[in-house]
């Protein structure tokens, strides 16, 4: 799901459903305040840094998101195959859509990085979910919905089509329900609508689901 940020506290996991993160950060402070943090949780495997892989969710924390940063999340992401946690203190509105598209689903504003806030989004990240800031969502939705209505006058179709089934759960997904609400809505079956995102997320190759809403807000579907 593609949502605002709510507070849950995670159940305890056993060692197999454990999940591996590693810790990025530019300062030793931010990266043992978030390790202290992440060892209270038995759901977590900590990692070293260097372990990030598929299967892995590096959680990257920073003040800002500059050319260094956003380098190393697409390296992350793309070249090693980990799910990404941006943790940082604000995004200008050029780097939301960057971000996004490079990859990562779940974002943490520093102010609200507690234990609790930062297991949830590690979660959502490994299910391959979205878990954003609730301001950030509204302004993911803004800013595409604007490069939407600048694009309006040209020609020629979208390079990827989208069923009217999948339009319908992206939409949904974009306002912050969840599966079971999505699935209730339309009167489809959860595995209806799990699989209906992993075929769409697959066949245009897109990261997770909020790669895909923003896909869908820029190609005019939603």
């Amino acid at each position: 799901m593609l949502s605002s940020s709510r507070t849950t506290r995670p159940g305890t996991a056993d060692s197999a459903s454990r999940i591996p993160v590693a810790v990025h950060a530019t300062d030793p402070i931010s990266r043992e305040g978030a390790l202290s943090q992440l060892r209270r949780f038995p759901e977590i495997d900590l990692r070293d840094e260097t372990e990030s892989g598929p299967g892995t969710v590096a959680l990257l924390i920073d003040d800002v998101l500059d050319d260094t940063a956003l380098t190393r999340l697409r390296r992350l992401v793309r070249s090693e195959g980990a799910r990404a946690v941006l943790v940082v203190s604000a995004l200008r509105e050029a780097e939301l859509l960057d971000v996004i598209e490079c990859g990562v689903g779940a974002i943490v504003w520093r102010r609200e990085a507690t234990a609790t806030r930062l297991v949830q989004a590690v979660l959502a990240a490994a299910r391959g979910d979205g878990d954003l800031p609730a301001d950030l969502l509204g302004r993911l939705i803004n800013q595409v919905g604007t490069l939407h209505r600048g694009a309006a006058g040209r020609t020629g179709a979208p390079a990827s089509g989208m069923t009217p089934r999948e339009v319908d759960v992206l939409r949904l997904v974009s306002e912050g329900l969840d599966t079971g609400e999505i699935a209730s809505k339309l009167s489809y079956s959860e595995r209806t609508v799990k699989n209906v995102m992993h075929g769409l997320t697959t066949r245009l190759h897109l990261r997770n689901r909020a790669h895909a809403v923003a896909h869908a807000l820029r190609e005019g579907y939603i």
